[in-house]
């Protein structure tokens, strides 16, 4: 009788030692920043170290900059430094202001020392997926891209195929489509992309994509689309206005030596944010706040529709999702 009460003791306890093995979670610590464009602003040593002396404060396990972040000429080379004296890992991804100046897309890549722009790592129990919304869909075509070319795309079919993690994806244009007041965001083919990432969530249920983080548009903004979360930064620095909405907000010899601020309405601190992510299911954005340098948007008469995205702070934010 003794041995039989035994047994289911410890039947017991091996089932509950199995279910509390079970209820483990992973949870990983990102120190993110976007669209720094350090050859716009004056300030641009300042806010860039602010954000480095920051994460060396907050520990998270790696960094990561959403794109614009400066070329490889002669004035951005000091703050390529400071970003890269922060300890642990560093990412970046690659912007469409990153080829500036006559900068090809060659060398906007060689000297982060990347070999292409869209890459992949695994971390603290994620994969995590780079993508370059760069690609030229003509040959022909001028100006900034917005596309996600047949090559990267078969790459990315192929890189989601052996993962067996939750998936966070990084780009600098975004996965999701919204409109501004005079441009359409989002890469040209975004619904080829979320049919791709809502495909493999159908079939792995366990290592689905939860989250896409972007830059470039300079909004604070987050949306969930068929269980996949777009969440967008806002830039660290300034929101693009443009000429229209032209006003000296710091000195006429600021404006002298640094042209294209006078077409922004600057944030007066640098904005960035640490995410935590548990794959028990939720996603923390940090909330940050500062202030507009001067008149706001709407002050110059700028659509006020657009004040749902355009705040000089990134939203606190509690986002859940499921991974079954």
């Amino acid at each position: 009788m003794k041995s039989i009460v035994l047994t289911m003791i410890l039947s017991v306890v091996l089932f509950l030692g199995n279910d509390i093995s079970a209820q483990k979670y992973n949870t990983v610590k990102i120190g993110m920043c976007t669209d720094v464009h350090l050859p716009t602003m004056h300030d641009a040593e300042y806010r860039i170290t602010t954000f480095i002396d920051a994460m060396k404060k907050e520990k998270p396990d790696f960094i990561i900059e959403l794109g614009d972040f400066g070329t490889p000429k002669e004035n951005c080379v000091p703050y390529f430094k400071i970003w890269d004296s922060s300890p642990g890992d560093k990412y970046h991804v690659i912007g469409n202001h990153e080829m500036d100046g006559g900068t090809t897309h060659e060398e906007a890549l060689q000297y982060r020392n990347l070999k292409t722009g869209y890459y992949s790592f695994n971390n603290y129990g994620f994969h995590f997926i780079v993508l370059d919304g760069n690609d030229k869909k003509d040959p022909n075509a001028k100006g900034y891209k917005q596309f996600i070319g047949p090559e990267q795309v078969e790459w990315l079919k192929a890189d989601l195929a052996k993962t067996t993690t939750p998936v966070v994806i990084f780009s600098h244009q975004g996965l999701a489509h919204y409109s501004s007041a005079d441009e359409e965001y989002g890469v040209e083919n975004y619904k080829q992309m979320q049919e791709i990432l809502e495909t493999h969530n159908k079939n792995n249920p366990h290592a689905k994509v939860i989250g896409c983080f972007n830059g470039h548009t300079h909004y604070d903004y987050a949306e969930n689309i068929n269980g996949i979360w777009y969440i967008t930064i806002t830039s660290m620095s300034y929101h693009w206005l443009g000429k229209k909405y032209e006003h000296i907000r710091y000195s006429p010899e600021v404006d002298k030596n640094f042209k294209w601020i006078k077409y922004t309405a600057p944030f007066k601190e640098p904005l960035f944010t640490t995410v935590e992510i548990s794959s028990k299911g939720t996603i923390k954005i940090a909330g940050k706040k500062t202030e507009w340098v001067g008149p706001t948007p709407w002050e110059l008469g700028y659509p006020v529709e657009l004040k749902k995205y355009m705040r000089p702070a990134i939203s606190k934010r509690n986002l859940k999702f499921s991974l079954k």
